[in-house]
């Protein structure tokens, strides 16, 4: 009787540390509204494209939606890290692009190449005509319980117009 006992609250202990871990934190609320699910991802796309291609950098695509709290997570570091988000603004025009039952935006993702295979938030690197030139799958820029920062610094390092173009940066 009591080795039964005892198991059972092992077993409920690790149930409530494994639930404790999926919940969402601080600022990650069902009410964050990153993504628009009535945006024209494929207008946003290519407005994107244009100005980078007219300051020679590239597009950074976050596909993803208000019910991933990973998404969540990721804007939230992005914002919170001030190297990471200057970085980012500085080398990419940057685009979130919707993916949840109100819009799929299937259309718009099947032209870039169907990156939801890889899960979400899931990352794509567009040149100044909107064509993808790299899908990166955000779990291989996680360290621990989450996103690096540090990681993610060196993937975009290496997606610049400049890394991309050596010979055509101005």
């Amino acid at each position: 009787m009591m080795k039964r006992f005892l198991f059972l609250l092992i077993a409920m202990s690790i149930g409530v540390a494994g639930f404790s871990q999926t919940q969402p934190q601080k600022n990650e609320s069902a009410g964050v509204k990153i993504y628009n699910p009535t945006a024209n991802a494929q207008a946003d796309i290519d407005a994107a494209a244009a100005k980078a291609k007219k300051e020679n950098k590239h597009v950074f695509v976050q596909v993803g939606g208000n019910w991933c709290v990973w998404c969540i997570r990721f804007h939230n570091l992005v914002e919170e890290t001030p190297e990471l988000k200057n970085y980012l603004n500085s080398n990419f025009e940057t685009v979130l692009v919707n993916y949840s039952p109100e819009n799929k935006n299937e259309a718009v993702l099947k032209k870039l190449k169907n990156p939801g295979r890889f899960g979400f938030p899931v990352f794509l690197i567009l040149d100044g005509n909107g064509e993808v030139i790299h899908i990166q799958n955000s779990g291989y820029l996680e360290e621990g319980k989450g996103h690096s920062a540090k990681l993610i610094t060196d993937f975009l390092k290496n997606w610049t117009y400049k890394a991309v173009n050596p010979s055509l940066a101005k």
